[in-house]
């Protein structure tokens, strides 16, 4: 990994920090590469189950380093999106945890967490149309679908920023926290997670990332075929014998 981009193992929580405080934690190819393979690290790794994604120094991200931008660099993977987690998103929950900014690309980069936990002192925005750009790394696709189609369009067409406690009222926030909070409110979220069973965490995050492309008809369809595996597996076994002898599950992955 880049030491750019610091990943750690806390249990069975991967921790993925964008460690460019000296520049707010702008995006550039070697944070995006490092982003890709963490998340893929923690996709193959049977140990983990619930990846955090937050920013050192007290801020998320400030989006794309424009310097680097002027080089030639992307901080998009191809075929991937924005630091291989836009288009392609991790098969295990990521959780961003966010202070301070999370602006223009770096606000795309919450948007392709599952869940975020916010302090409420952090501020999102994508001011993207002021400079005549478009929010093209995910914002202008995801946020209609997040939150209310007006107040998506509010916030793509005029790029005001807003704060993580409003944030939180329209429903892109899960949980707010105190300034400097936001880590540890994320890993208190994944720890509540990662108790879950593996196989069922990614088949419902599957099903739920996927039924809005699908219909009524072909959701129903899809899901059996997601869910046979689970309801079949060891797993599931195990978590109906640990709830009659009275204890915690061991899961297996399998």
């Amino acid at each position: 990994m880049s030491d750019e981009v610091l990943v750690e193992r806390r249990g069975a929580i991967q921790v993925i920090t964008i460690n460019r405080p000296e520049v707010k934690n702008a995006l550039n190819a070697k944070v995006a590469e490092a982003i890709a393979a963490a998340v893929d690290e923690l996709d193959a790794s049977d140990d983990l189950r619930v990846g955090v994604l937050t920013g050192a120094g007290g801020t998320f991200s400030a989006g794309m380093d424009l310097k680097a931008f002027l080089r030639g660099e992307s901080p998009a993977i191809e075929g991937r999106g924005l630091c291989g987690i836009a288009m392609t998103p991790p098969r295990k929950p990521l959780i961003g945890a966010a202070e301070g900014w999370a602006l223009a690309g770096g606000f795309e980069l919450l948007l392709a967490c599952d869940l975020v936990v916010a302090a409420r002192t952090a501020r999102f925005g994508v001011p993207e149309v002021k400079r005549s750009l478009v929010a093209r790394a995910g914002a202008a696709l995801t946020l209609p679908r997040r939150v209310p189609f007006a107040i998506a369009l509010e916030l793509l067409l005029t790029g005001e920023s807003i704060t993580a406690v409003r944030a939180a009222e329209i429903g892109l926030v899960n949980r707010l926290t105190d300034e400097g909070g936001a880590l540890k409110g994320a890993l208190e979220l994944a720890e509540t997670i990662a108790k879950n069973g593996p196989l069922a965490i990614a088949a419902t995050k599957q099903i739920a990332r996927s039924s809005a492309d699908w219909t009524m008809e072909q959701g129903w369809a899809k899901q059996a075929e997601i869910t046979a595996p689970v309801f079949a597996s060891a797993d599931a076994t195990e978590g109906a014998t640990a709830f009659a002898e009275k204890r915690a599950p061991v899961w297996q992955g399998r």
